[in-house]
C-alpha cells in the first residue's frame, strides 16, 4: 500500500503471493537468500505485473464518419491484414501462438500465465519475446 496501491489491490498481492510461496516453497535456496528477500522479490514481482496490466495502452476506437461508409478497398484492405495476420499466428510455433494468445487475447500477466501452465516465468517471457519477433518479421510489409 506504501506504493500507492488500493487496499484491495494490496489485499490481492497478498493472496497471491502466499499461494506462490506454498506452491513453490521448494524451490527456496537458503544458501542464495533469506526467505524475507525472496518472499519480498515475489511480491514486488506480483505488484509490477498487476501494474503492468492495468497500465496497458487501450487501441483507439476506429472512427468512422456517421454519413462516410467506408469504401470497398478499405474492407479489403482491412480484411487482408486479418488474414496476413491470422496466418502469422498459425505459422508460429505453438507454444509461442498459446502465450501470445494468453498474454494479449486473453490479457494475463507473464506471472499468471505461468502459474497456468507450470512453465517458469522466464520460459513464458522467452516465448512471447521470440514469437513478436517471428511476427513483426512476417508483418513487416503491412506497416508501410
Amino acid at each position: 500500500m506504501r506504493s500507492g496501491a488500493s487496499a484491495h489491490k494490496a489485499e490481492e498481492v497478498v493472496q497471491d503471493v502466499m499461494l506462490t510461496i506454498w506452491r513453490k516453497a521448494g524451490q527456496f535456496d537458503p544458501h542464495r537468500a533469506q526467505a524475507s528477500a525472496w518472499i519480498y522479490q515475489i511480491a514486488r514481482n506480483r505488484q509490477i505485473d498487476i501494474a503492468r496490466k492495468e497500465h496497458r495502452p487501450m487501441p483507439e476506437e476506429l472512427k468512422i464518419e456517421p454519413n462516410q461508409e467506408p469504401d470497398a478497398s478499405q474492407i479489403l484492405g482491412l480484411e487482408q491484414e486479418v488474414d496476413h495476420l491470422k496466418q502469422a499466428l498459425a505459422d508460429l510455433k505453438p507454444e509461442q501462438r498459446e502465450v501470445i494468445e494468453q498474454a494479449y487475447l486473453g490479457e494475463m500477466s507473464h506471472q499468471e500465465i505461468s502459474n497456468q501452465t507450470g512453465l517458469p516465468l522466464g520460459t513464458i517471457k522467452s516465448r512471447i519475446r521470440l514469437g513478436l519477433n517471428r511476427l513483426r518479421h512476417e508483418l513487416k510489409d503491412l506497416s508501410q
